[in-house]
């Protein structure tokens, strides 16, 4: 493993080790929303699946982003 890589993977770990909550949370939330997107999306807009699971793929991935940041703003104002 060259320095450069390892310095990759080093970083990622400190970035996850220290995010490992929101991160996780943030996972759960997004695989949710998926589904939630696809069948709404399909029952209420008669859109076909390839759309609806297009849409439920990009919206929710801008949430994810969203959601990490409220998170991250939220957990260090109520820190105790």
């Amino acid at each position: 493993m060259t320095e450069f890589t390892h310095g990759i993977f080093s970083a990622t770990k400190n970035i996850y080790e220290s995010n490992k909550g929101s991160i996780l949370r943030t996972i759960i939330y997004t695989i949710g929303h998926f589904a939630i997107a696809i069948t709404v999306l399909m029952l209420i807009a008669e859109v076909s699946f390839m759309v609806a699971l297009t849409d439920a793929i990009v919206e929710p991935l801008a949430n994810a982003v969203w959601y990490f940041v409220l998170d991250k703003i939220w957990t260090a104002k109520y820190k105790k």
